[in-house]
């Protein structure tokens, strides 16, 4: 009987190891992506933010570069929360854009965020004072995603109180519309292209420089962000070059944790004596000979 508890004990420990593991490599080295980071470049420059612009509101045809206003979130509270992309249109619109391959409702809260804050900088800019008697004025807001991984329910928007509070009314909620390919050959649509050939080039050469390579050919032979790839495609590479070194550290630190961790897993069921050397690294995930090398055997 004990022997029965010790061993349940070991599998929950076990169990809970690999899913501190699958967390950290989830949070952690997921935190760059090739598809943000390209995103985040092509949209500083204006001359594609305003295509941008003009492809979720193509009923504004008087707009120009000159009309945008760059206000991206950083540093947010303490954790270096930052978002993809924020700007104003004049005075009267606000956006806020982001990107992403993994679907998660909490890019809504994280959304709320970003815009708390960007309304704290305008009302600084604007010399607005919120504790004063006066109403503020404030640039109208909308919040976007543009997703690009598979899933097969796509939904044009997603409500804070809906995702949250089963949409129950609640004193504070936010719209998040849903973009997942945009019009052919807008410049969403050529952004979209562009992560799944760069997907489909990973699955071929690896995370490897030839991937990178391979994806800019590709989609430069298919006119797709042809000028911004042409002019910057040295600095596409050097920057996904390092987004994927920064990974591989990652995932061989989250791999030395792990390793670390299971050893001392097993260093305590040895101590107990109770488990055979062949369960301890069935369990833990070791190999017989970590075991017994660990068992001074």
């Amino acid at each position: 009987m004990v022997l029965l508890l010790q061993r349940e004990e070991f599998s929950q420990e076990a169990k809970w190891l690999g899913e501190k593991d699958e967390k950290k490599v989830e949070e952690e080295v997921m935190k760059y992506t090739i598809k943000d980071s390209v995103f985040t470049s092509l949209f500083k420059e204006k001359k594609y933010l305003i295509q941008l612009y003009k492809a979720i509101h193509p009923e504004d045809t008087e707009a120009t570069e000159e009309d945008l206003q760059d206000v991206t979130v950083s540093n947010v509270l303490v954790n270096d929360i930052y978002n993809d992309i924020g700007f104003r249109i004049g005075s009267t619109l606000l956006i806020l854009m982001e990107s992403q391959s993994t679907w998660t409702s909490n890019i809504i809260f994280r959304a709320l965020m970003y815009l708390v804050q960007t309304y704290r900088e305008y009302f600084r800019e604007t010399k607005q004072d919120i504790y004063n008697s006066k109403k503020l004025r404030m640039p109208k807001p909308e919040v976007y995603v543009i997703y690009v991984g598979d899933r097969k329910a796509t939904p044009e928007e997603i409500l804070f109180s809906k995702e949250f509070f089963c949409g129950d009314e609640v004193c504070l909620d936010l719209k998040v519309k849903m973009v997942y390919d945009g019009k052919e050959g807008d410049i969403i649509s050529q952004y979209v292209v562009f992560t799944k050939v760069c997907n489909e080039q990973v699955k071929i050469y690896g995370r490897t420089r030839k991937a990178i390579k391979e994806t800019i050919r590709i989609c430069k032979d298919r006119n797709v962000l042809k000028e911004y790839l042409e002019r910057k495609e040295q600095e596409v590479l050097s920057m996904l070059m390092e987004l994927y070194d920064q990974e591989e550290v990652m995932r061989s630190y989250v791999e030395s944790e792990k390793y670390d961790a299971a050893k001392e897993t097993a260093k305590r069921f040895l101590k107990i004596g109770k488990l055979s050397i062949e369960e301890v690294a069935a369990g833990s995930g070791l190999t017989v000979e970590e075991v017994e090398e660990l068992a001074g055997m």
